[in-house]
């Protein structure tokens, strides 16, 4: 995927793109940036649901975990995870939330479908805590994020294909 600004750019002006702490993002530009005398090129990132943009080097995009968007293989994949039965350790939760937080920052969207099946609760189950609720509802709201750009559907659709998921495991 050569890009008509650079010599080593991997990811093209207008491609989505997945960043591991941010999620789903649009390349809006590659830019050469002057840094203390030094020239650096960088993609210009825009996370529009977050309002955010940043700025990545060209050269360390890999290795900062960015990538394309999952192919529709691996978001099927992902989807049958949600279908899985849910594991949970009985280690202490705040082991766990790290664990999970990890693994929602990871990027992988196979990892981020295991948090999501691990904290989904059925109607029937008792509540989650705050903590459980906000880890929960981020990992979904990534995923989410990601279905509905690979589909090209809107951001509620994918949560809804994704709670139907969700809900057919617990029937």
């Amino acid at each position: 995927m050569a890009n008509q600004a650079g010599t080593g750019s991997m990811f093209e002006v207008d491609q989505h793109i997945v960043y591991p702490a941010h999620g789903v993002g649009r390349v809006t530009a590659v830019e050469t940036q002057e840094v203390a005398d030094m020239k650096l090129e960088v993609y210009v990132v825009s996370f529009e649901q977050d309002k955010l943009i940043l700025r990545v080097p060209t050269a360390k995009a890999k290795s900062s975990g960015m990538r394309s968007l999952a192919s529709t293989k691996v978001v099927g994949d992902a989807i049958k995870t949600l279908g899985g039965r849910a594991r949970i350790k009985r280690t202490m939760w705040s082991r766990r939330a790290q664990e999970y937080e990890a693994k929602i920052n990871s990027g992988d969207l196979i990892s981020i479908a295991e948090v999501v099946r691990d904290l989904h609760r059925a109607e029937d189950q008792p509540d989650q805590s705050y903590s459980e609720r906000q880890l929960y509802e981020s990992a979904l709201d990534r995923m989410a994020r990601e279905l509905a750009v690979v589909e090209n559907i809107e951001h509620t659709e994918a949560v809804e294909r994704l709670s139907q998921s969700l809900a057919q495991r617990a029937a």
